[in-house]
């Protein structure tokens, strides 16, 4: 397989497992992990480890995340939200139609808004602002964005800069607003599971991957296991659910991934482009704001679960979120693969229609 497959098994990526930058990652988000945890940090094994590899990353040490080691944390993240799979939840998915459209018109209406933004204050060209202003969906965008000679710099800057933000604040403002049993259910552990129903769940998972990689279905890796979960719970084929310390870990590379991302940036780079990215950042947590207010007149949902559904940050970084506060991962997630999809449909006819007549830069 290919590096640019979801789950990429060759000797390159084998290698990279072993190699100093990725022992890098290890030795500096593992005490970072277990310093957040200690101070009590929300979603510690997350954020430790994401802050202290953006600013080593950013400060000249080389560092990497292997995507086999990225790509199998990932499936086992699938698996845990698809444990909240269930008959009920299908009960209710009729509704989803609407909180969909509501999506919709977010996505269009925040990348006209914050692209004129970018424009006007930032200096960004014309194509450059609309691929930075979508709302996620970074490295879908960054191959658009590719084809359309836009700046590459420039959009995955922003992107990342705003995950940083959103990632960072949100669980913060959750944990301060809303009253959840979080830790207890993240930490109950079920014994006396059966260990070959794991082994059909991530074997059914990769085949789906795989399957739906071809496909070129967007975020396949958490499209797979949730599909493959679901189906097998909801048969009583196989269910299982991971024990916490598993999840830490899973975070804990997660997390450090972000941070890799910045990769050949600098301080200087990212401080020019942050007073623009705090706006943008802003503009659309209110139109999220805004969107899942207006999702709640439609379905009978947690309002923080319809924000983190409307929420401008990186799917499974989102998920996670979702996860540790209990706010119906199934349902956020969904919303972020179809936000996923719409992006790649709707930012190139925006694209189109805005730029019919002028010759953009």
């Amino acid at each position: 397989m290919q590096n640019n497959q979801a789950i990429p098994f060759n000797k390159e990526n084998f290698k990279q497992i072993l190699s100093k930058e990725f022992a890098w990652v290890i030795v500096v988000s593992i005490p970072a992990a277990l310093l957040a945890d200690y101070l009590n940090v929300p979603l510690a094994w997350f954020l430790g480890p994401m802050i202290i590899t953006s600013i080593v990353t950013l400060g000249g040490i080389r560092t990497k995340m292997p995507r086999l080691v990225l790509s199998t944390v990932l499936v086992f993240l699938g698996l845990y939200i698809g444990n909240y799979i269930d008959q009920d939840l299908f009960a209710q998915m009729h509704k989803w139609v609407w909180t969909s459209l509501i999506m919709l018109a977010y996505i269009i209406i925040s990348v006209l808004l914050v692209s004129k933004y970018l424009q006007k204050f930032s200096g960004y060209g014309k194509k450059t602002s609309v691929f930075s202003a979508a709302p996620g969906a970074l490295g879908p965008l960054l191959i658009l964005a590719e084809d359309e000679k836009s700046d590459l710099s420039q959009v995955a800057t922003s992107h990342l800069i705003r995950l940083i933000i959103i990632i960072t604040i949100f669980p913060f403002i959750v944990n301060s607003f809303y009253e959840t049993e979080n830790i207890e259910t993240i930490e109950k552990v079920i014994i006396n599971q059966n260990l070959f129903h794991l082994i059909i769940l991530v074997s059914l998972s990769i085949v789906l991957i795989i399957v739906f990689d071809k496909l070129k279905v967007p975020a396949a890796l958490l499209a797979g296991t949730l599909v493959a979960s679901g189906f097998l719970q909801i048969t009583d084929t196989a269910s299982y659910q991971l024990p916490p310390n598993i999840i830490d870990y899973c975070l804990l590379i997660l997390g450090s991934s972000v941070g890799c991302r910045f990769a050949d940036k600098t301080f200087k780079e990212i401080a020019k482009n942050s007073a623009h990215s705090f706006v943008a950042t802003f503009l659309l947590v209110i139109l999220g704001i805004v969107a899942a207010f207006a999702a709640g007149q439609v379905i009978d949902k947690n309002f923080f679960t319809l924000l983190l559904s409307y929420c401008p940050g990186g799917i499974y970084e989102v998920a996670v979120i979702a996860i540790f506060f209990d706010l119906d991962p199934e349902f956020v997630s969904f919303h972020h693969i179809i936000r996923l999809l719409m992006i790649l449909f709707v930012v190139p006819i925006l694209l189109k229609l805005i730029y019919k007549n002028k010759k953009p830069v």
